[in-house]
């Protein structure tokens, strides 16, 4: 029996069978995964203590892969996907201040990482020159002199 998502705003209905769109869907879900106020969400409606939605969870560590993990935006949502794989960070979404430390944590990285990885790149850079330069004129010392 094909799986189908029910229409909406006069729109067709979805066809999961699709495997183009079962990739978007599964594609999409998981990327949402890196929201902690979703995850939230999720937890204080009981999806967690579901074992079908727990399996579901597991089956979707494929993304890892890397055939598909060059599709992710949202790179973060693959360490959450992990984290959802135990019960202890499941049961405690279901309190938002559990959500909001992660938010924060997720802001401080993505800031403070941003920075450093930039100054980190910015020095690599000027090392190269120095590194290429210092060679250019170990080349031009060690070449013999031509004679006219």
């Amino acid at each position: 029996m094909a799986q189908q998502l029910p229409a909406m705003l006069g729109q067709k209905s979805i066809n999961l069978n699709d495997d183009s769109v079962r990739f978007q869907v599964e594609l999409e879900f998981v990327q949402c995964l890196s929201n902690p106020n979703y995850l939230n969400f999720i937890a204080q409606r009981g999806y967690f203590k579901e074992s079908t939605f727990v399996n579901y969870l597991e089956y979707l560590l494929y993304w890892k892969e890397p055939e598909y993990v060059k599709y992710l935006r949202y790179p973060q949502c693959l360490h959450m996907l992990e984290l959802l794989q135990h019960q202890e960070f499941r049961n405690e979404l279901v309190n938002a201040p559990c959500a909001k430390f992660i938010e924060d944590q997720m802001l401080l990285h993505w800031q403070f990482y941003t920075r450093k990885r930039i100054r980190v790149q910015q020095s690599m850079v000027e090392q190269a020159r120095q590194t290429g330069q210092n060679n250019e004129n170990r080349g031009v010392l060690n070449q013999p002199q031509q004679k006219t």
